[in-house]
Order: structure tokens, then sequence, then C-alpha cells
């Protein structure tokens, strides 16, 4: 399998740099201080008009836990289908009962209304009780890729769960590592998981561009925002 690069872009500035950089897919969202949230219409609508590398938004309506409420699973259920209407190429989704097992009927019908279009089970898989027969629940469903940090902050912490995943899954689905991947640590993640697509927001902080800056606001309007060096330098590690 061909190595794949995915961007966190949390802004369409954000994915337009990682598509000049050489990404082979965004992961769109909103809201990088919870995580990642759901991107609102106008933003879905104007990256898919400008992007030509697979697009898929996230499926979550607010930050804090995977656990949804029907008004909340309402919502998702809207969301997916505007995001299939506008063309994307894929979501991304993932939805916990109390126990920490995967919610298997509700991200089924997910999955089902998202068809044709692909679908990734984020970093909800996480906090799965049980990695392993999450993962087989997962396969089940019809996902495609599960973006794991091997149930640890950082995929690299996580690397030795990660690979006993990728020999789990034998190929019936991709284990994307994601969470602290860096240009100077991917190498190594690539040989102790045996994973070939990888997911990084390659994030830094832009400085606001405002010349008057209120300082009475106690605020930072600092934005966050891709370092497309630090993505050219993972590419090219792979070239």
């Amino acid at each position: 399998m061909a190595f794949k690069l995915e961007i966190c872009s949390f802004d369409l500035t954000s994915a337009l740099l990682a598509q000049e950089a050489g990404a082979h897919r965004i992961e769109l969202c909103a809201g990088p201080a919870e995580g990642g949230t759901t991107p609102g219409p106008g933003t879905i609508r104007a990256a898919r008009e400008r992007l030509h590398i697979d697009l898929y938004p996230i499926i979550r309506p607010r930050g804090g836990d995977f656990l949804y409420s029907d008004e909340e699973y309402d919502t998702m259920l809207k969301e997916v289908a505007f995001c299939k209407q506008a063309g994307c190429d894929g979501v991304v989704i993932g939805l916990l009962h109390p126990d920490g097992t995967i919610d298997k009927r509700r991200a089924a019908r997910l999955v089902e209304l998202a068809y044709p279009l692909g679908v990734t089970f984020h970093r909800a898989f996480d906090w799965a009780t049980n990695p392993f027969e999450a993962l087989e629940d997962i396969i089940s469903i019809g996902c495609e890729r599960i973006l794991t940090s091997g149930q640890r902050p950082t995929a690299v912490e996580g690397a030795d769960l990660i690979n006993e995943l990728v020999r789990q899954a034998d190929d019936r689905i991709i284990i994307m590592p994601g969470s602290g991947v860096r240009s100077d640590n991917i190498l190594h993640l690539a040989e102790k998981t045996d994973a070939n697509e990888f997911h990084t927001s390659a994030r830094t902080k832009v400085d606001s561009a405002m010349e008057y800056i209120n300082d009475a606001m106690k605020e930072d309007l600092s934005a966050v925002r891709a370092d497309r060096g630090e993505i050219e330098r993972i590419l090219s590690l792979f070239s």
C-alpha cells in the first residue's frame, strides 16, 4: 500500500497550503481547541470548490466525549447528508456507548447514509474499552479507516498497540496513526507500526495581522495554521 498523508485542517487556508505541499487528503475541522468539530457548510462548500484532493469533513457536533444525545445525532445525520450533497469524498465519525463500546447501530446508519462516500472512524476509538473488539465492530459497520493514537496521548506512545491493530486488521481496514505525528518521528512510527497512512495537523501558530490590539482584552488573537514546510518535510521522507 502506498504512503498517504492526511492533514487535519482547521480552515480553508490550511487546507490549501496542505494541498500545495502535496498532501493526499484533508480532514476538515473547526474548533481546534476542542480537538475538532464539524465545519460550517460555507467552509465545506468552499473547500470542495478549491480542493482537488480528497476531502473528509469531521462530523462532530461538539467537543468533549463521544456519547451523543438524540438531538446531536439528528444533527450528525443532517451533516453527513450535506457533505454527500456537497460532493465530499468522505466523512469522519465516531460514536460510543456509555460503557466504552462502539455504538454500532447509530454509526452504521451514518455509514449507510454516507455511501458511496468513504468513512473514517476517528479517535473516539482511543476511548473504547477493548480496542481489539472495537476494531472488529468498526470493520463490521463498513468504515474504511480508523484514526488512532494507540489509546495513548500520542501515536509514538501508542505505537505498540497500533502495530497490533495493523496486524489484526490484516488489510480489512486501514489503521492510520495520528496525534503528535511530525517529521522528526514519522519514520520511526512507520517502522514500528507498519502503517502506511498517517494523520497530522502539522500545526503552527500565526500571529494576528491586526495593527491595533486592545491589550485590555487580554486575549490571544493568534490562529492555528498548517505549516507548509513541515508537510513538505514529511512528504520528502517518503519520496
